[in-house]
C-alpha cells in the first residue's frame, strides 16, 4: 500500500473572477447537511474563512456530471477524496 487515496481522475481546480452563484439544489443540500446556515452563510469545518473566499471564485471540469461546476459543489461531492497542489483527487463514481 502506498498510502494514496483511490482516484479515478485528478481534476484541475480553475478560477473565475469574482463569486460565482451556487444553484439552489446545491444550496439546499448544504442546508439540509448542516454546511450552510439558514442565511446562506457557508460553515465549512477546518475550512479557514480566507480558504472559503478563494474556494468560492474556484470551479472544476466535473468528470462525472460532464459540467463546470462550482468547487464547493465538489468538495462536499462523495467522489471528493482530496485537494492536491491545484486538484481534486475524484473517485470518479456515478452520483
Amino acid at each position: 500500500m502506498t498510502g494514496e487515496l483511490e482516484h479515478k481522475f485528478e481534476v484541475g481546480i480553475l478560477e473565475r473572477e469574482g463569486r460565482q452563484k451556487l444553484p439552489q439544489e446545491i444550496k439546499d443540500e448544504l442546508k439540509s447537511s448542516g454546511m450552510m446556515d439558514e442565511k446562506g452563510k457557508l460553515k465549512l469545518k477546518g475550512v479557514s474563512p480566507k480558504m472559503l473566499k478563494r474556494m468560492k471564485q474556484e470551479y472544476v471540469e466535473c468528470p462525472v456530471l460532464e459540467d463546470q461546476i462550482h468547487f464547493i459543489q465538489c468538495f462536499v461531492c462523495p467522489n471528493f477524496q482530496s485537494r492536491v497542489m491545484g486538484k481534486v483527487l475524484c473517485k470518479g463514481d456515478k452520483i
